[in-house]
């Protein structure tokens, strides 16, 4: 019997999801400012080469989505919402066209997973200016690094600022809103405040000498606050009393475990606010611990998800057993160091490299996409190069001329001041510049390597490797979920992103080999944790 036609009914359905061959599409354009969107052209260059990419493809653009300011820091955008929720309805959209994909999303593994869940659903996200076939896996990896290095260049703006922050708050100048009570002499974006104490900050000295003095309950001053006309409540009042600026010190998550000497006048004196400390803390048995206490690396790194406190620790003396603690009056949140230090360095093995062999082509592959990413920043850089250059040949003309005596003294220290000047200016364009391609590289490579063993590496370091290793990973720290037993992570560096990435890949593909179900997780996460990144809905 040669004819199997007759069996084609039992033949197995393919797993691959199948990509709807409509021809139709809908164009997403954004800008991430309301002045961008008023001041330049960028909306119309993006539709344009939308409308472009479609005609070339032979689609029909039924929908068009954007055409506003929307930050992509974050997925939950109005109308990047709006155009999901279209295409996910309509049966027939099988393409998003976008003009670059940090048009789409700039939240890294978050915006890959996205396009991953579209794409389950037949949509594939193509870009008009970065040629991808996300039809073959080197492609929708080619796709993911696009969003990582946008989240990436995300970061690189964010920690310019903050490293600006840092500074200023380390000087002594407070950043951000003025805690309630002061008011600011020197306003202005960039300058340094100058607070001075307002009418509402010397009647809330009064509150602070109730409480010092008195031991007034919360509610009571502020009661006796609401009656001078001073709307606040007891909750607000107790944040205050713990608040160290007001005693001339500032704290800042910016800066964490640092106390440093404020610029603006006290409010009330030191021994006033930890009077009002103790008060607050009775009851309890005060513990002296060490920032530097090798036994417990994560203080302070960590905080509760709950309320936002830094975790602190004790030791059991008579067990020799170091415990985490929430410190918040009336917490009674407790984690034992051993326990924790085992979840963390599990959560670190997602972010290890199994094999020296794939630093190489992961260098060479994470350094192209960024390069790729940035050609119009490269560009502006080589100009700039050539325009020193150039100034150095007129220099060196400047000179042959004096000697052969064709130009005065005059003559040449004036022009030569001149080419001095402007050779300045483009140094310190080209210093200023974000990109880096020698700083990249190193960064890269470094991370790489220490990718390679990074349990072992912070099970083993002494405080200080411990700490590095902790912030490198996860700037922002991490935060800790006591009633669920979770750490949660709030930032990823991006290049640990792609790590993850890639080992999650390859955990999904053995799981595949062993048949395990295709629908189960591309994420593998340790017990006791959270996914490395935040996931939308489609």
């Amino acid at each position: 019997m040669s004819d199997l036609s007759i069996f084609n009914q039992f033949a197995k359905k393919s797993n691959t999801p199948q990509l709807k061959t409509d021809g139709k599409a809908v164009i997403y354009t954004r800008v991430s400012t309301k002045e961008q969107a008023e001041n330049n052209a960028s909306l119309e260059t993006q539709l344009k080469y939308c409308k472009e990419c479609a005609s070339k493809k032979g689609l029909e653009v039924i929908e068009y989505f954007g055409g506003t300011y929307e930050s992509a820091k974050s997925d939950e955008r109005k109308e990047f919402q709006k155009m999901l929720s279209y295409v996910k309805r309509r049966k027939n959209i099988g393409y998003i066209i976008v003009y670059s994909y940090d048009r789409f999303s700039r939240t890294g593994a978050n915006g890959a997973y996205i396009s991953d869940q579209l794409k389950k659903q037949g949509i594939v996200t193509i870009s008009a200016t970065q040629e991808v076939d996300t039809s073959t896996s080197a492609g929708s990896f080619q796709q993911n690094l696009y969003y990582m290095f946008s989240q990436f260049d995300n970061e690189l703006r964010r920690d310019k600022s903050v490293s600006g922050m840092k500074e200023k708050l380390r000087k002594g100048y407070w950043v951000g809103g003025f805690p309630f009570g002061y008011s600011n002499r020197n306003p202005g974006k960039g300058k340094n405040p100058d607070l001075y104490i307002n009418e509402k900050g010397k009647l809330l000295k009064q509150a602070f000498v109730w409480k010092a003095e008195l031991n007034m309950s919360h509610v009571e001053i502020a009661k006796k606050l609401q009656a001078k006309g001073v709307k606040t409540n007891d909750k607000r009042i107790s944040d205050m009393f713990r608040n160290p600026f007001y005693c001339g010190l500032i704290v800042n998550s910016l800066i964490p475990g640092e106390v440093i000497e404020g610029k603006h006048p006290p409010l009330i004196t030191r021994e006033m606010f930890l009077k009002i400390h103790n008060l607050l803390e009775v009851g309890e048995e005060p513990r002296a611990y060490s920032m530097d206490d090798e036994n417990l690396p994560l203080k302070i790194f960590l905080r509760s998800t709950t309320c936002g406190t830094p975790l602190t620790g004790y030791i059991v003396k008579k067990k020799n057993l170091y415990y985490y603690k929430n410190r918040r009056k009336g917490s009674r949140e407790n984690k034992s160091a051993k326990k924790l230090h085992l979840q963390f360095e599990s959560l670190l093995s997602q972010y290890t490299i199994q094999d020296k062999k794939y630093i190489a082509p992961l260098k060479e592959i994470i350094y192209k996409a960024f390069v790729d990413m940035n050609k119009e920043r490269i560009r502006e850089n080589e100009i700039v190069v050539k325009a020193i250059k150039e100034i150095d040949k007129k220099l060196d003309r400047l000179e042959e001329r004096f000697v052969f005596e064709e130009i005065n003294s005059d003559q040449y220290k004036r022009f030569k001041g001149r080419l001095e000047s402007e050779k300045v200016e483009k140094e310190n364009l080209l210093s200023s510049s974000e990109f880096n391609s020698s700083n990249l590289k190193k960064a890269i490579e470094r991370a790489l390597k220490i990718a390679l063993n990074l349990p072992k590496m912070w099970s083993l370091g002494d405080i200080e490797t411990k700490r590095k290793i902790q912030y490198m990973l996860f700037p922002e720290g991490l935060g800790y979920d006591f009633e669920n037993d979770r750490v949660r992570t709030f930032r990823v560096n991006s290049i640990f992103n792609v790590i993850s990435s890639i080992s999650d890949k390859k955990e999904s593909k053995k799981k595949r080999n062993q048949h395990y179900k295709s629908e189960d997780s591309a994420l593998v996460t340790a017990e006791g944790f959270e996914p490395p990144t935040l996931r939308a809905e489609i």
